[in-house]
């Protein structure tokens, strides 16, 4: 699933490639993609101009000329590209937005897990999952006050704690096993169990590699691609994550990979101890 580096690479991309664009016609080949009626869905963007994208957490927002945002969650597998009209549309491209400029911004989604929920805008909140998103992991808003009292109060591993949209916006199993390792804690560690400092540690972690993995244009382990059909760069940058059975850059010991919460997680033996 695409985490929150690799949506923040999508939205600069799609700000460069379509902003002011207007919508001239929409075609749905998936109708469950759309959280909407679908009719109405095109007769709301229909001859609206995308005025910008912004970002929350994973999900995209689409800020149109009319007053309407629409969230965009790409789950799994979506992404978006832009062609030239008329351009063959691949078996699993299930919305195609048609552009008053002879382009087309197109939604492919091997799954067909991702989801599109038009709403007023500001009320984006009303969508489920932004509902109850927590703080972005930037200085600002991931304060240590915030996130100390947030592990004090809690039991649960810190793994799927970082996980937790509810928590900290836009972590996903990438991310949380590279901040763990390069803060030297194990997966598994329950969050009330860490100490002050590091609590501290991993807060500094957190903003560090998020903020370098967008600069890298995210990472790319399976299918993500850039709004310009182009592979991030962060996944030459990976510390722990996809490397076990290599040898941890620190001190040599064998990276492993275990299951935690139902996620594979790659940690180091010896400095990550539980």
């Amino acid at each position: 699933m695409p985490e929150l580096p690799e949506v923040e690479t999508v939205r600069r991309g799609l700000n460069r490639l379509v902003r002011g664009a207007t919508i001239a016609d929409i075609d749905v080949y998936w109708p469950k993609i759309i959280n909407n009626d679908v009719a109405l869905f095109k007769e709301r963007l229909i001859n609206q101009t995308i005025q910008t994208i912004d970002r929350r957490g994973k999900y995209l927002l689409f800020r149109f000329s009319n007053g309407l945002t629409m969230v965009s969650h790409l789950r799994m597998e979506g992404k978006y590209n832009v062609v030239p009209r008329g351009e063959a549309r691949d078996k699993h491209t299930h919305v195609v937005f048609h552009l008053t400029d002879d382009r087309d911004l197109l939604y492919n989604d091997t799954r067909k897990f991702g989801r599109m929920t038009l709403v007023p805008t500001g009320e984006e909140l009303s969508v489920a999952g932004l509902r109850t998103i927590g703080p972005e992991p930037v200085a600002d808003q991931l304060t240590l006050a915030y996130l100390t009292a947030t592990f004090e109060h809690s039991k649960k591993m810190i793994k799927p704690l970082l996980l937790d949209q509810s928590k900290i916006a836009g972590i996903g199993n990438i991310y949380a096993d590279e901040t763990l390792w390069m803060s030297k804690i194990h997966p598994m560690r329950p969050a009330n169990s860490l100490t002050a400092d590091e609590i501290a540690t991993l807060r500094d972690n957190i903003i560090t590699e998020m903020a370098l993995a967008i600069k890298g244009h995210g990472t790319t382990v399976h299918s993500f691609s850039t709004a310009f059909g182009e592979a991030g760069q962060f996944q030459n940058h990976l510390h722990v994550y996809g490397r076990e059975g290599q040898p941890c850059e620190r001190c040599g010991t064998m990276i492993e990979k275990i299951k935690v919460a139902q996620r594979g997680t790659h940690f180091c033996p010896l400095e990550q101890r539980l």
